[in-house]
Parts: C-alpha cells; sequence; structure tokens
C-alpha cells in the first residue's frame, strides 16, 4: 500500500477510536483498531517532533552570539548601554561615570561603578528586528585579561571598539590577537568621533597596518568634532540623522550633494576591498557590471563570516550617534551560530575532531565558561553548542564524571535573571547549583564530548595576603577558594617557609582589586605585604648526576641510587618539565620509578639560587641502584631530590624575570624624561611612533622596575601621560642582577634561621 494510502487509512481509523458516538464505542475493543491507532499517534509525535526541530533549527538563523571589545577607556561598556536603551531592555541611559551614582548597566559591581572600569565580563540579551541578540560586555584593561579569553570562546561574533583619537593601542591588538586564536569573525566600530582631534581615516590606516585587517569603512561621517551630525550608508547609499533627546529617532535622507564626491570614493574602494576576497563580487566588478546594495551586502557577509574581510562602522555611542546602524551590521555581517564551525573533542575515540553541526536534535553538548558566585549559590554560564537543556534534566560532567541535576534555568541580564524552562543550541545561559570549574563539559549522557579548553596566562605577581583578625580566617579561606574558582589567572600558594598566603595575578590592579573584594564582599580585612614578582629559573646546560641515598638506623634503612644527567628545554617549550627514564633492564624496578619522577619534580618546584620553580628542564635517568630489603619509594624519592640540587649548580642555572610590553603615551615635550626613565628601568625601547602632538614610546620593561610607574609617569609629564602593559614572556635577567637576586634570598634565609 503508498504511504499516502496507509497514512489515509490509519487517520480514518484513528478517528473511528477516538469518536463518541454510541454507535461507534463497539470498535473500540477491537485489536486491529488499536494497532492503528498507535501507528496514527507514533507518527504524530515524530512529525512534530520534526517540525519542532526545523522551528527550532530557523529560530537559530535569527540568534546572534556577540562579545564587545576593546583597549581600556574606548568606550565598550557605554556602547552596550545604548545597545540594550535602544533595543528596549532598558528605559533610561547612565553613564559609566555618571554623576547620578547609578552607573552602566553592565557594570554591576559596587567596584566597578566606582572606578569606572569594567572588572568582570556581564552578559546579557536583547531583541533588534525580531532578531535575538547575546551580548557579553568584557574589560578592557590587560589584568583581567582572562575575562576576554573566555568569552571570546564561547562567541560567534565580535564588535572590536576602537577610539577614533586614540586609535589601534596596545590592547586593542591583545584582544584582536585572542579573536584570531578563537577564530571569532568581528566588525569594528569607529567610536568617539565627535571629541577633538577624531581622524577615523588615520585609524582605518592603522588597523590595516597594526591589526593586518583587510578592511573597509561602510560609513562616512557627515562632519566630525564638534560638527559630527550623522552618517553616509555607503552600502545603502543613504544618510542617516540620529534624533530626539537620546537619539532614538533614525531620520533617513537623500546624501548631501557636498558629499557626493567623497561618497563615490569610498564605495569603490569599500567594493574594490570585498572583491579582493569574494569571487562573486570580483566578476561583477571585473565586468563593470553594476553592483546593487543586495550584491554588496551579500558579499559583505559572506567575506565577514570567513574572517576575510573586517566591515567598519563609525559613530559616538556618548552622543547616541550611529549605534543603531551598527545593530544592523551585527545582524545582517556577523554569522549566527550555525555558520560557526565549533568542534569538539571525542573521548570515546581517542580525541578525534567531531563537528557540531549546532542542531537542536542532536546529543546535549555545553561548555561551562565563566563561574560566578551569586546570592543562590555558584552560578555557571553555559554555551549550548547542540541540543537542548531543559529545567528538571539530569546532565553529565564529562570532566568529572558526575551527573548533576538542571535544579534552575535562567537567562542573565547584567545582574538580573529571568527564570527560563528551556534552552536550546546557539545560545547563552545560566544554571543554579551544579558544581563544577571553568571549561567543564556537559552531555545528556549519550556522548562523551569535551570542548577544547581556553588559553590560561601564566600569572606574574604575587602578594602576601593576610586576614588582620584572627577570628575571620574562614570568611578568609572562602573567599580565596571562590575567586580561585570563577578566575583561572588568580592563584592561591603557601610560602613554605614563612607559612604566608601568597596570591598570584595579572598584575598590581588584578590583586588589589580582589583584596578590595575580600574586604567588601566577605566583611574581612586584609593586610598585603610587598608585592612579588614571579621570578623563575632555568638551566642553561648539561651537567650529570649520580646519587645514593643510603641509612641505616636499625630495622629496615633506606637505599635508593639514580644515576643520569639533567639538560636545558628550549625556551618557551610547550612542557616546563620532562622526565625520560633511558634505563635499559631491571637496575631499578619499575614500580619505584614514579617515586623518583615526583623527587625530581618536587625538587624543580624551589631551585636553591632564588627559591622559585625551575622551568624548561628535562630529567633523564641512565641508571641507578636498588636493595632486595632496603629499597622504598621514599629512599628513591630522596634520592631524586639530593640528585637534582647535586647537580644544580653545575649546570649553571639563571634567574629569568616577567619582561613587560609596555606603551606609554606621552605630549612630545615630556618624550626625553620619560625615555631617559625607561632607560634607567633598565628597559629596551623598540619603537617611538608620533601620533599627532604625542609621542608613544614602546618598549620591553622588566616587571620588577614597573612599581609605582603610574606615579611617576604622573609626576615627569604634569599628569598629562598614560601607559599600558601587558606580558610578554620570561627572559634571563642580567648577571649584576642576578648577583643581587641571590644574595637578598641567602640574607632574607639567614635572618629567618
Amino acid at each position: 500500500m503508498a504511504r499516502s494510502a496507509r497514512s489515509s487509512v490509519s487517520r480514518l481509523y484513528y478517528t473511528l477510536f477516538t469518536s463518541s458516538t454510541p454507535h461507534q464505542t463497539q470498535y473500540r475493543s477491537s485489536p486491529f483498531l488499536h494497532r492503528h491507532f498507535r501507528l496514527f499517534s507514533a507518527g504524530s509525535a515524530a512529525r512534530v517532533k520534526e517540525e519542532k526541530g526545523s522551528q527550532l533549527q530557523d529560530s537559530l538563523s535569527k540568534v546572534r552570539n556577540i562579545g564587545i571589545s576593546a583597549h581600556i577607556d574606548s568606550g565598550k561598556t557605554t556602547l552596550t548601554e545604548r545597545i540594550l536603551y535602544y533595543t528596549g531592555r532598558i528605559h533610561e541611559i547612565h553613564e559609566v561615570r555618571g554623576r547620578d551614582g547609578v552607573g552602566a548597566k553592565m557594570d554591576s559591581m559596587d567596584l566597578e561603578r566606582e572606578k569606572g572600569i569594567t572588572i568582570q565580563s556581564a552578559a546579557t540579551y536583547c531583541t533588534w528586528n525580531g532578531y535575538q541578540v547575546n551580548i557579553i560586555d568584557t574589560p578592557g584593561h590587560v589584568d583581567f585579561t582572562i575575562e576576554v579569553e573566555r568569552a571570546l570562546r564561547v562567541l560567534d561574533g565580535a564588535i572590536l571598539v576602537l577610539c577614533s583619537v586614540g586609535g589601534v593601542q596596545s590592547q586593542s591588538i591583545t584582544v584582536d590577537r585572542q579573536m584570531r586564536r578563537y577564530e571569532v569573525p568581528r566588525i569594528a566600530f569607529i567610536n568617539k568621533l565627535d571629541r577633538m582631534g577624531a581622524d577615523p581615516w588615520k585609524v582605518l590606516n592603522q588597523a590595516r597596518s597594526k591589526l593586518r585587517h583587510h578592511s573597509a569603512a561602510l560609513q562616512v561621517p557627515i562632519g566630525l568634532e564638534e560638527d559630527f551630525q550623522g552618517l553616509v550608508d555607503l552600502v545603502q547609499l543613504k544618510a542617516y540623522y540620529f534624533e530626539g533627546s537620546s537619539g532614538g529617532k533614525v531620520v533617513t535622507a537623500e546624501i548631501p550633494a557636498d558629499m557626493e564626491g567623497l561618497v563615490a570614493e569610498k564605495r569603490h574602494e569599500l567594493i574594490e576591498a570585498v572583491s579582493e576576497v569574494d569571487d562573486k563580487l570580483a566578476e561583477l566588478f571585473l565586468a563593470d557590471e553594476p553592483i546593487s546594495s543586495s550584491d554588496l551586502e551579500e558579499a559583505i557577509r559572506r567575506a565577514t563570516v570567513a574572517r576575510k574581510f573586517v566591515p567598519v562602522f563609525m559613530g559616538t555611542a556618548f552622543k547616541n550617534k550611529g549605534v543603531q546602524p551598527l545593530l544592523d551590521g551585527v545582524l545582517n555581517y556577523l554569522p549566527c551560530p550555525t555558520e560557526v564551525n565549533n568542534y569538539a573533542l571525542d573521548q570515546n575515540n581517542n580525541e578525534e575532531k567531531v563537528l557540531l553541526p549546532g542542531s537542536t536534535t542532536g546529543p546535549l553538548v555545553a561548555l561551562a565558561f565563566k563561574l560566578e558566585e551569586g546570592r543562590f549559590g555558584q552560578l555557571t554560564f553555559l554555551r549550548i553548542y547542540e541540543g537542548v537543556i531543559k529545567k528538571g534534566d539530569f546532565i553529565h560532567n564529562i570532566n568529572t564524571g558526575k551527573r548533576l541535576k538542571v535544579p534552575r534555568l535562567v537567562r542573565m541580564h547584567s545582574n538580573e535573571m529571568e527564570d527560563i524552562q528551556e534552552a536550546h543550541a546557539g545560545q547563552i545561559v545560566a544554571v543554579f547549583g551544579v558544581d563544577c570549574a571553568t571549561g567543564d563539559t556537559f552531555t545528556d549522557g549519550t556522548v562523551k564530548y569535551t570542548m577544547t579548553s581556553m588559553n590560561v596566562p601564566e600569572p606574574v605577581m604575587s602578594l602576601a595576603v593576610s586576614p588582620v583578625s584572627k577570628d575571620s580566617g574562614g570568611q578568609f579561606s572562602k573567599a580565596l577558594n571562590r575567586f580561585q574558582k570563577e578566575d583561572p589567572t588568580f592563584r592561591v600558594g603557601l610560602d613554605p617557609e614563612s607559612g604566608q598566603t601568597i596570591i598570584s595575578g595579572m598584575g598590581e590592579l588584578h590583586l588589589s582589586i580582589y583584596v578590595e573584594r575580600i574586604r567588601r564582599e566577605y566583611k574581612v580585612e586584609a593586610q598585603t605585604g610587598k608585592p612579588r614578582v614571579n621570578f623563575r629559573e632555568a638551566i642553561t646546560q648539561r651537567a650529570e648526576f649520580d646519587y645514593l641515598h643510603k641509612k641505616q638506623s636499625g630495622g629496615q634503612g633506606q637505599y635508593g641510587r639514580v644515576c643520569g644527567y639533567v639538560e636545558p628545554l628550549p625556551m618557551g617549550s610547550t612542557t616546563k618539565f620532562e622526565f625520560e627514564n633511558l634505563i635499559v633492564g631491571q637496575a631499578i624496578p619499575s614500580n619505584f620509578i614514579p617515586a623518583i619522577e615526583k623527587g625530581f619534580r618536587e625538587a624543580a618546584n624551589s631551585g636553591s639560587l632564588i627559591g622559585h620553580p625551575v622551568e624548561y628542564v628535562r630529567v633523564c635517568l641512565t641508571d641507578g641502584a636498588s636493595h632486595a630489603v632496603d629499597s622504598s619509594e621514599l629512599a628513591f624519592k630522596l634520592a631524586s631530590i639530593y640528585a637534582f640540587r647535586q647537580c644544580y649548580t653545575k649546570a649553571k642555572p639563571v634567574v629569568l624575570e616577567p619582561i613587560m610590553l609596555v606603551e606609554v603615551k606621552v605630549p612630545s615635550e615630556f618624550q626625553g624624561s620619560v625615555t631617559g626613565d625607561i632607560n634607567k628601568r633598565k628597559g629596551l625601547i623598540i619603537g617611538n611612533d608620533q601620533d599627532g602632538d604625542d609621542s608613544v614610546i614602546i618598549a620591553h620593561i622588566p616587571l620588577n622596575k614597573m612599581f609605582g610607574y603610574s606615579t611617576d609617569l604622573r609626576s615627569m609629564t604634569q599628569g598629562k601621560g598614560e601607559f599600558s602593559m601587558e606580558y610578554k614572556e620570561h627572559s634571563a635577567v642580567p648577571q649584576d642582577v642576578q648577583m643581587e637576586l641571590v644574595n637578598d634570598y641567602k640574607a632574607t634565609k639567614a635572618a629567618e634561621q
């Protein structure tokens, strides 16, 4: 029987079965009818599921997951505030450093509002022209770089905000590098066109030269600085003016007559730039055929999603101009979740890469990318890559193997939340009461996939910290544990010699913010010691070791002999410590080898020069001896520790210090004194550019010499200088500095004894 005929018969039997007329009730007892009723019901359920799946799939094309990233003070949070206002998520605008004391919506922490900076990335969502836009506003300060890393890890697209006066600054370069690492398509927004000295074309050229962007402007400003009135759209060839007290009314008009020549030139430049990376547009361009707005728009979208082109928008978020066309650009040019290739690693199949198509009907795969301690316990931010998650569902943490229930599912709007019953692929949501760590992957249990982890930079600075009152030790420990869980760049350790608690992080501001948060959120007054730089030690040449550990004191003794050599690994190697067992035969029973490795690892935790960890070292075990009775794991572990110390000085060790990439911007008149000061700090100047009346000096300076630099720079430049710095690498210190550090370390140890 043909399928359509069969379904018609089943439908007829279904009607008979469900009918309530008296003369038809007799049919209900028929097994034949029961079978057809089951067939029809099953078919209906499958069809409903299929239809629901395709509806969800269609709705995914109307989702955009975007982040807003930039150098500090480029206007990210102000831009997010305007986006929320124009999309109706908030009903009044508050400034980042506003006099009303309210502060921007996305800066929900008191500290953020006081300092006027973003410390934590905040998530929100809004609707624009029928599209759902999930937004993450990220910090600009280099000390909070992990917040940018984890936001970009889970986003499909990003807006790179550039200041029309400052241009491409050091952190803009860092953020752009992070976007490249996670293969995030982006659009650029040149902000602050109302400021004195605004020059969007200079910034566009800087983006091409410094960021190596293949980019072109999609808009031309009508006037600049205080004369900035609106924008000309080069795709639609229309002029936009922003009227009303908050720029909410977008008025479309014809292009001003005096700008037609410039507009034609810039449109030709745009078409040329896009046709270089899009074959379809190139065909039209080379054939000299007219290029319509829709042809150009589609070509820009294809090139942007393929990460071959960066469209450039313009405006001033603070003066409410240019934000709505930017939102249109997000919808038109940035990808939806199904247009981005996301890969998982199959743990059952030797970590083979698996493409996640982003379908809602597949097995659940979600990544926990951020943790926060909320009023109701741990809040876990999830990006769902595949499948559907519902409130009350059981989910599996692949990293820990635990099965957990989802007690509460919410969508975040800064620090406010909205309860939802379910969420599907492509969405960013948060769950309560789920115990996990940043970077854990959740599935529904049918697959064993993990998402690749994030790049977590090493901490560069440490601080001794302790509670003032002995009674508040419990709260103090609770705070440190929570911050460690939330922030992978924040580390807590114990100094084995002094017994002090040492916190490590990305810089002075990073650590001072956490000390302040301990005081505010946990009501614990904490005192801090002098900031300490995270030095490292390394060896520079191969050295042999041959050590016998023998101890006899009645009863069972200790016996273990290890022979071999240590050698340096190349600087910048992915592994910082390697252990190789090159013993042929059974000179040392194989069950003692793990104890030997453990001993060498322990010894490398503290070098004998200044007591800091030893990195980039390979230990090769070539021979040894054991005793049938006296050999034990402890004996071999101690033999390894002493063997490492024995050969360490022969391997010509050096001290490595963190070197920072520092960018200083000062008025040209102060250039001489600032350059002299950098030299005094043992800095190496690698670049000196002129930016209008300012000098931009780029240098590599040891972090140890950067304490208190902001105060010194202000006094040298009458408060007009500014600087930013980020970690570059660890490199060997000069011999005189090494001697000084070693003598200080010896003096400290002698004083403690």
